[in-house]
């Protein structure tokens, strides 16, 4: 196997794949995860805050039959596996894309298992903040709202973007599962080529991409966390 890995011949088809394919897979991988994970965080970061702020003794709370009903559906949509649940969702994927395989209708599968995800990121986030500063801005008079935007979410900041990166490699990973269905991207040509065809050097290839750019993310991602941490800051 090994000798066949890297023969004249499979070096030449492994390059003419590289040259054609590899380009448009990670713009079709970066495009998928990035757009992916702004909606996720659109329904995850709001439900997030629902979580803890509705609690018993949150700064507004929720009748408790919403509370468990949206922490149920969190936990329900968490456990079912994503090739499952990518099959699932094919006749929602079909209702708002158009179609069931694709680029682009691999997208609705991954918001689906992010969101809830990134929910219980941003409920661990706020968590941690103090509430004693909570309790002094509820003392000033501060809206629930203005307690949320003013002083919780920029108290959590640093933890926020940390898991936010957390979400985005996650996704990142999905995504290459999502070539299973007819994802496109990095993915798509690790399954098609080294699954099926059994062309093992291209396949490595993609899996090596696909880890340069968590490293990638993830670096960005801390570096950020780092540079906007007060506790940080007043250290130095």
């Amino acid at each position: 196997m090994l000798s066949n890995l890297f023969s004249q011949e499979t070096l030449q088809k492994t390059w003419e794949v590289v040259s054609s394919q590899f380009l448009l897979a990670l713009w079709e991988t970066v495009y998928v995860t990035l757009l992916a994970t702004f909606f996720a965080i659109v329904i995850g970061l709001p439900l997030g805050v629902l979580l803890v702020t509705g609690q018993k003794g949150g700064i507004r709370p929720l009748p408790k039959w919403l509370l468990r009903t949206l922490d149920v559906v969190v936990n329900l949509l968490r456990s079912i596996p994503f090739l499952i649940l990518m099959i699932l969702v094919i006749p929602l994927t079909r209702w708002i894309v158009g179609t069931s395989v694709g680029t682009t209708a691999s997208i609705v599968p991954l918001v689906i298992a992010a969101f809830p995800f990134i929910a219980r990121l941003v409920e661990s986030s706020l968590r941690e903040v103090d509430p004693n500063v909570i309790e002094m801005a509820q003392s000033l008079g501060a809206s629930p709202w203005e307690i949320v935007c003013k002083v919780m979410l920029p108290e959590s900041l640093p933890s926020l973007i940390a898991n936010g990166t957390i979400a985005v490699t996650t996704v990142l990973g999905y995504s290459a599962m999502s070539g299973i269905i007819g994802g496109g991207g990095l993915g798509k040509i690790a399954i098609n080529y080294g699954y099926y065809r059994y062309q093992y050097l291209i396949m490595l290839l993609a899996v090596l991409l696909l880890i340069l750019l968590v490293q990638l993310l993830q670096g960005f991602g801390t570096g950020l966390a780092v540079r906007v941490d007060k506790r940080l800051k007043k250290k130095s």
